[in-house]
């Protein structure tokens, strides 16, 4: 006993230990891009925004929207896929759907993704009668692809056009473009390694059966087409001049995102900015502020309201079905005690 109590003692220390290690990195991130962005802010010309916010031509910002539409549809896809890998069939598309464009955009937005994000689904995944354990199994896939995707996007973009990192991390262009190859490498020995049969991690009722390479390969696929479509959304926004290849914006796109994501900030705020604006110093700062403006408003803030009202539509119709069934109850035994009062009296 003595033994078991230490085992549990030792692991949640180093938990904690981990944990602590993980918030002191995401203060500093935050902390740095503070720094950074008021540097940046400091000879921004208001008015030069404001003037390049209304140049900005409506068909750029239509276009982008509907790749910021076709970004949210691949998010859904995170869940569903989720969901059938751990066995989990029976809930349908629509609600995997829901649960995964309402989990991400809210619990992205307030920080602390992983409670807020795995409260939501909690919430509305337990109906279907998914457990504790389904909602972890779930957040450890949904991160797998994340991940997967971002590892593979980066990886190409960094092995081809290391500078683009360069601007943005500092790093020398050689170690950015050994670290995209590494990226690459790593994907293909993981292929490899679930090649000869089903890969099972966990234990008893936490195990999980990772995906076949196949599977993996639609993994990094619906990863793929999450980070492109916001990297080709920012891409429309961006200013005509001067010109930049796609290649370059897409490396300092996902690395934008990923400072954002370790941040843990609210909505990566400030983070991303920092990035976009470091990595992308040919622009006027003004013009590109502009654009991160739009973008925001239509990556962030748009989603956000709305999954914040269709949550709140979801919870006000489960109020008014939980007031309404006992009187449904009671109206149908009326019912049924009127027609045996009546057959009575026949």
């Amino acid at each position: 006993m003595a033994n078991v109590t230490s085992v549990i003692s030792r692991t949640i220390r180093e938990r904690v230990g981990w944990n602590r290690i993980g918030i002191a990195i995401s203060i500093l991130i935050v902390i740095i891009a503070v720094a950074i962005l008021v540097q940046l802010l400091r000879d921004i010309e208001v008015d030069k925004v404001l003037a390049a916010l209304r140049a900005k031509s409506i068909q750029d910002v239509l276009v982008a929207g509907i790749f910021v539409a076709i970004g949210y549809v691949a998010l859904t896809f995170y869940d569903f896929f989720a969901l059938r890998t751990i066995g989990r069939n029976e809930v349908p598309y629509r609600i995997a759907a829901f649960t995964g464009f309402t989990s991400y955009t809210i619990g992205h937005n307030l920080g602390a993704t992983v409670l807020t994000a795995g409260a939501i689904r909690l919430r509305i995944y337990s109906a279907w009668g998914l457990s504790i354990i389904d909602i972890a199994k779930i957040a450890f896939i949904t991160g797998l692809t994340f991940w997967l995707g971002n590892a593979f996007v980066l990886g190409v973009g960094m092995a081809y056009a290391p500078d683009a990192a360069s601007a943005v991390n500092q790093l020398p262009p050689w170690i950015n473009r050994a670290i995209g190859v590494c990226g690459l490498v790593i994907i293909v020995a993981y292929l490899l390694w679930l090649m000869p049969r089903p890969r099972i991690i966990g234990r008893s009722s936490w195990q999980i059966v990772l995906p076949s390479p196949r599977s993996t390969l639609v993994q990094i696929g619906i990863g793929i087409l999450d980070l492109g479509a916001g990297a080709i959304a920012m891409y429309a926004l961006l200013p005509a001049y001067p010109s930049v290849d796609f290649i370059t914006l897409l490396v300092v796109f996902v690395t934008a995102i990923l400072f954002g994501f370790a941040s843990h900030a609210p909505g990566s705020l400030g983070v991303i900015e920092v990035a976009m604006l470091v990595g992308l110093p040919q622009f006027p700062k003004e013009e590109l502020l502009a654009s991160l403006v739009i973008f925001r408003f239509m990556y962030f803030i748009v989603p956000l309201s709305f999954a914040a009202v269709l949550l709140g539509l979801r919870e006000l119709w489960l109020i008014a079905r939980s007031t309404t069934k006992p009187d449904d109850c009671n109206a149908r035994q009326l019912g049924k005690r009127g027609r045996s009062d009546g057959r009575r009296a026949l």
